[in-house]
């Protein structure tokens, strides 16, 4: 099996073309290949398959074998994928994804997709929350991004212990189902500062519907302009307010490309 291994901001995927045919059991296949020890290595697989309505679909799966719905940074390295390996010679792409259809601007130069801006849709923004978890209290602002979001501003991201706090919010009960978590701050309103807690990944270093759920939150609390720059481990995003729609702008690269069997010993 080939894969490409390709990452957004260090939130690296494995990207298998199953525009043909896709291996079986892609479940075991993410939780194998996203072993940084014994496998790959990654936050997760995506498999690239023929559109239902549009021009391609990303089917995600998390490191844990979990079903994704969408993945921000993820989608970007699609783009590229499908570009610079000849599958189009569009410039403006539609990407068919769990959580509905996302539009893809490619920047292109030197033949190759070097940055995409997409339309990630409108925020869902929900009350915010008090809750406790590990002995302390937060406000969280649930945010629906595709996928479901909790949103916690604090003074210093950084010093969030989230490898205790980010389990516990995932699977908060007064939540429902896991949630990805974000610690943001604002020290200004042109930018955001922030970690994240991937469902099913754990603490990775960007998250591109993570990052437009903190800018959501922080356009309703007043901490954000209609443009910012979103600042994670991983780097530095673009985004936007268009009317009621969320615009991403950020890197895609390759990384690697290989060739492994499908199964143990095969």
């Amino acid at each position: 099996m080939r894969f490409t291994k390709m990452e957004g901001l260090g939130n690296d995927y494995i990207y298998v073309n199953c525009l043909r045919e896709a291996p079986e059991d892609l479940p075991a296949l993410a939780r194998r290949l996203s072993d940084r020890h014994f496998g790959v290595g990654a936050d997760g697989l995506i498999c690239i398959k023929p559109g239902r309505s549009g021009d391609f679909t990303m089917e995600m799966y998390n490191a844990d074998g979990s079903r994704g719905s969408m993945c921000g940074n993820g989608i970007r390295c699609v783009g590229k994928y499908v570009y610079d390996k000849g599958l189009t010679r569009k410039t403006c792409l539609t990407i068919d994804t769990d959580a509905g259809a996302r539009f893809l601007e490619l920047h292109v130069r030197g033949g190759v997709v070097q940055a995409v801006t997409v339309d990630m849709g409108k925020a869902g923004l929900l009350p915010a929350m008090e809750l406790e978890a590990g002995g302390e209290q937060v406000t969280l602002h649930p945010v629906w991004m595709g996928n479901p979001h909790g949103v916690i501003f604090c003074e210093e991201p950084e010093s969030v212990k989230l490898e205790r706090l980010g389990p516990l919010l995932e699977n908060h009960p007064a939540v429902g189902e896991r949630i990805n978590v974000e610690f943001a701050a604002c020290p200004d309103e042109k930018n955001l500062f922030l970690r994240v807690w991937e469902r099913g990944s754990g603490i990775t270093l960007a998250c591109g519907t993570g990052a437009c759920a903190a800018f959501a939150a922080g356009r309703k609390e007043g901490r954000c302009a209609a443009r910012v720059l979103a600042h994670l481990p991983g780097g530095t995003l673009i985004l936007e307010q268009r009317g009621e729609q969320v615009y991403m702008t950020g890197p895609a690269r390759l990384v690697f490309e290989g060739e492994l069997p499908q199964k143990e010993g095969g």
